[in-house]
């Protein structure tokens, strides 16, 4: 992300605009990015950003859903969108000569929705069904589990899919309303990235998306309070899905590239801690891994694991004991080494693509209103020292803050004090 090829404006009613000129590239990716996701939802209206997500490609003034699917992809393009806990994206990646295209698709999509009874009907059974599939899949149901149990009364906690009731229940009135609260300018801002001209895409998207009424908006969000605690959740299924864990930093925390290198070394891959001891060394998991989760003034570190309902104690006490190991002795110089160059490397494999670059710059640019350049993060990532990692696992891996849960056919899960004993 060299500042030469990179360049902010801001349109006439304060949509923000960033592109990043790849000129060696043939493509572009576009990503319009909302700071609107299930943590500025209402227990009640659980799941509406999801939805508003699915109903933009439901069909506009001038376009049906199938018109809005085939134009792109009839020129080589991709279309598509996701949902997160505090932003949407709704992107497109074409052919440079292609980019007047997939812009008029996006603003028609943005602005000219039309969120017929009938379509809503129909994509409140698709994600019914998303749902449905997703509480059929106990490795991914294991994670929205532990963020519910951890953090219970807080919108984080909740899924991005909402449930069956919530779903019911929301209305085309919810649905404007909700767009008319979250879909302003000064809570967008649209990234570009490949062979594109700062200089005329800007232009070409006043036209388009510079017309949007202002907005004063006000998010009301406060950050989750940590409840830990232990909670099995009975499935009839082979495997116990294990996640543990506590709270994390933020995404802006200073400590957030230790965090990096603590994650690396504990279970960011095949060569990390809990691979070697679990999978490789007593062959307890096929998979098993750590991960964090940033948000904007709160996150979580977690461990996740799948194995056989006899053996599933014993991974428990495995991670703890590898998490606070590292709380106590720290890393090695080895270890240290090894996870920053890790690090650097996939970070650079990312920005081999068009995609990644828009989602950098994107989500940077919308959750922390500043761009952070590779150069930034590998300089973060360098300075890094082992007491850094040491002094973070202190605070993260206090045993009092983990929460446990599993799913699978358990009954009756031992409490917490058993998984930690003989491991403080």
């Amino acid at each position: 992300m060299n500042s030469n090829l990179y360049q902010i404006s801001t349109l006439k009613n304060g949509i923000r605009v960033v592109t990043e000129n790849i000129p060696y590239v043939r493509s572009v990716a576009i990503g319009i990015w909302v700071g609107a996701g299930s943590r500025y939802e209402s227990k009640e209206n659980s799941g509406i950003s999801h939805f508003i997500e699915h109903l933009l490609f439901k069909g506009t003034k001038k376009r049906t859903a199938k018109d809005i699917a085939e134009t792109l992809e009839s020129v080589g393009g991709q279309l598509n969108a996701f949902t997160a806990k505090e932003y949407t994206c709704y992107y497109a990646r074409v052919l440079d000569e292609h980019v007047d295209l997939a812009l008029d698709i996006l603003a028609d999509m943005f602005f000219n929705s039309m969120f017929s009874e009938a379509e809503m009907a129909k994509e409140r059974e698709v994600i019914i069904e998303e749902i449905k599939m997703y509480e059929d899949t106990p490795d991914e149901l294991i994670h929205d589990f532990f963020s519910q149990t951890i953090w219970p009364n807080h919108p984080l906690g909740r899924p991005i899919l909402g449930t069956e009731e919530s779903l019911q229940s929301l209305t085309r009135k919810d649905i404007i309303e909700f767009i008319e609260n979250h879909y302003v300018p000064e809570n967008i801002v649209i990234a570009v990235a490949g062979k594109v001209d700062h200089e005329k895409i800007v232009p070409a998207l006043d036209k388009l998306f510079g017309n949007s009424r202002k907005c004063l908006q006000v998010k009301n969000s406060f950050p989750p309070e940590n409840q830990p605690q232990i909670q099995n959740l009975y499935k009839d299924i082979n495997q116990v899905q294990i996640c543990l864990g506590s709270p994390g930093l933020s995404q802006d925390d200073p400590q957030i590239y230790p965090l990096y290198v603590l994650n690396s070394v504990l279970g960011g891959g095949l060569s990390s801690r809990l691979v070697q001891e679990v999978r490789e060394e007593r062959g307890l998991a096929y998979s098993v891994y750590s991960y964090h989760s940033s948000y904007s003034d709160s996150g979580l570190f977690t461990f996740y694991a799948g194995t056989r309902p006899d053996n599933y104690e014993q991974v428990i006490k495995l991670i703890v004991e590898e998490a606070l190991k590292i709380r106590e002795k720290g890393i090695t110089e080895k270890e240290l080494i090894k996870a920053k160059e890790q690090l650097k490397g996939s970070l650079f494999l990312g920005l081999e693509s068009v995609g990644s670059r828009m989602t950098r710059l994107g989500r940077s640019l919308l959750t922390l209103n500043r761009l952070i350049s590779p150069e930034e993060v590998v300089e973060k990532i360098s300075a890094v020292k082992q007491e850094d990692v040491q002094k973070l696992a202190q605070e993260l891996f206090e045993p009092s803050k983990f929460t446990i849960t599993t799913i699978g056919p358990i009954k009756n899960i031992p409490d917490k004090d058993y998984f930690f004993a003989g491991v403080r």
